[in-house]
């Protein structure tokens, strides 16, 4: 039993990159019910199997929902249900995954105590665990995001630099099957985004450049981000015409791979855009940004 709900876990994940957020969404919620109903019928070994699963599908279904649906309160809860089942699978390192996740609510909020808190958390379930370089290296980059979205930019790329440092060393532990979201290309892209906010333009730039000729051709929504990004770097060098080019770039990918976290971007990157807004190319985004299709789109989700 354990080993059938984990497949079809292993199955959700998969599916993940190229499946309409909320149609997925409706499918992993429904595998996790099946999976707490499932728990109070096993125990031993099948209850830590069957317990890994559905943290690991509760992990799955509270990113759906705050990266690519942006439901933060729904996120945090199902968060917590997603750490529950670590707990009862006795999984550190699942555990330091979760709640790692759980701090970018707060974080993206701006409530950086909070955060730190579950950082540290985080930190504490891998030292347990023990964690590959690269998942010590993802712990370093969302606390930098989070530090980023707080306005500490200083530390924020100080931990970044740590986390280039940590995958240059390398560790003997390796990662989990399940721990597909951060690469180094990824590890450039939060780069990116920092010495962006942090009006570092011409790094920035450099970044973020790097980062699009890097990204696999698969990581669609990870791609409407950055060219977002390189869109605000434009925007902040003076450079309309060529921040515009890359907003329809980004659209163009949005539409075919929907993700709310790249859709705040290209918005972010847009109102950078005000000062040229009567241009013709500013309006052709704004006619691509507020499409029938796209509003309605947005509000749906």
């Amino acid at each position: 039993m354990g080993a059938d709900y984990a497949t079809v876990t292993q199955a959700h994940r998969r599916l993940y990159p190229s499946v309409a957020p909320a149609a997925l969404h409706r499918a992993v919620a429904e595998h996790a019910g099946l999976g707490t109903a499932l728990l109070g019928e096993t125990s031993g070994v099948a209850r830590r199997i069957l317990a890994a699963a559905l943290a690991e599908s509760l992990l799955l279904l509270g990113r759906i929902e705050f990266f690519d649906l942006r439901q933060p309160a729904a996120a945090d809860s199902t968060f917590v249900r997603a750490f529950q089942a670590a707990c009862e699978a006795d999984d550190n390192l699942l555990g330091a995954a979760i709640l790692a996740h759980s701090a970018f609510v707060p974080g993206w909020d701006g409530r950086l105590d909070g955060a730190r808190e579950r950082m540290h958390a985080a930190r504490t379930y891998a030292r347990r665990a023990p964690a590959s370089a690269e998942v010590l290296a993802w712990l370093d980059a969302v606390e930098a995001e989070c530090l980023t979205r707080c306005g500490d930019h200083r530390g924020a790329l100080a931990l970044l630099r740590h986390a280039e440092d940590i995958l240059a060393t390398g560790s003997d532990a390796a990662s989990p099957s399940w721990f597909t979201w951060f690469s180094p290309v990824r590890l450039h892209a939060f780069r990116g985004n920092t010495e962006l906010v942090a009006g570092l333009i011409p790094q920035a730039r450099t970044t973020l450049e790097q980062t699009l000729a890097d990204l696999p051709d698969t990581d669609g929504k990870q791609r409407s981000v950055v060219l977002a990004d390189l869109a605000a770097v434009e925007a902040a060098a003076g450079q309309p015409e060529l921040a515009c080019a890359l907003l329809e770039q980004a659209l163009d990918q949005l539409a075919v791979t929907w993700y709310a976290s790249g859709m705040e971007r290209v918005r972010e990157a847009r109102r950078a855009l005000n000062p040229w807004q009567d241009s013709a190319a500013v309006r052709r985004v704004d006619d691509r940004l507020y499409s029938w299709s796209a509003t309605l789109s947005s509000l749906q989700r």
